[in-house]
């Protein structure tokens, strides 16, 4: 089995690339972030005329999550329980951003995640993506607790560098979001709570990036980031046989400025 997650920043502008990218991969399940479009507009005739089924959450031109399958899609869940909101109105209600959707497709539980981007230290936002992944955790935490050996994955644009090698230059990052020691601090409290990176034995750094802003020719200067992830509870992290990052992806016209992040499971 081939699981991958991949911030798409726009499934309208980018269906064909990724439908192509499907087949060309033979990945079974793809969880993708950034979606950008309401429910009604997701463009789902093209993965189903590829065999693939389709869960999405969005509502306009920002967030949005959604999980293709081959191996059909059961138990879809919008948010997770106790999941916060946010408005850019302090005073008025926040209500959950459709950034998380989960399935159960051949026996995993996949989570597809966009982790808020917290934007700047001294932002409400930053509050709130911190809020956001502590919520999540407790979460995990339960899932795991009620079933010790359940295969769940949660892939996605977590917006954190956990490392100083996952960033081109830690020193131009001083002060900003990404590698603040909340939000790091915040990531690897999840392995504490039994889930593991995946794709990192297989995908060692530095320098393995899946992030390139499309400004300052972040991209062919390799100067990236690595933020997308795959963790994996330790059941499904005793089945990862391999894993990679695409990112022949990321060139081209019409490039998201995030590659795939593809896991491979055995039995």
């Amino acid at each position: 089995m081939r699981i991958a997650t991949w911030n798409i920043n726009s499934i309208r502008a980018r269906v064909d690339r990724a439908v192509s990218w499907l087949e060309r991969s033979q990945v079974d399940v793809l969880a993708l972030q950034e979606t950008k479009c309401a429910d009604a507009q997701f463009p789902e005739e093209p993965f189903r005329e590829a065999g693939y089924a389709v869960a999405h959450t969005g509502n306009g031109q920002w967030n949005g999550v959604a999980i293709v399958s081959r191996l059909g899609l059961a138990d879809v869940q919008v948010g997770f329980d106790g999941q916060p909101g946010f408005h850019k109105d302090p005073e008025a209600e926040a209500l959950p951003e459709p950034r998380a959707i989960a399935a159960t497709c051949g026996g995993v539980r996949i989570w597809s995640l966009y982790v808020p981007n917290g934007r700047d230290l001294a932002d409400r936002h930053y509050g709130y993506k911190l809020e956001w992944l502590a919520a999540l955790r407790g979460q995990a935490e339960g899932w795991l607790a009620a079933d010790a050996d359940a295969k769940i994955a949660l892939t996605g644009d977590w917006n954190i560098a956990p490392f100083d090698e996952d960033v081109w230059d830690p020193s131009f990052f001083d002060g900003k979001t990404h590698t603040s020691g909340p939000e790091r601090d915040a990531f690897f409290a999840f392995e504490k709570s039994g889930f593991t990176d995946v794709a990192r034995p297989h995908t060692p750094g530095p320098g393995v990036y899946t992030y390139w802003d499309y400004t300052q020719l972040r991209f062919p200067r390799r100067e990236g980031m690595r933020i997308d992830f795959v963790l994996g509870s330790p059941a499904l992290a005793a089945s990862v046989t391999g894993a990679s990052v695409d990112r022949e992806e990321r060139k081209g016209k019409g490039a998201s400025d995030h590659a795939p992040v593809v896991v491979e499971l055995g039995d």
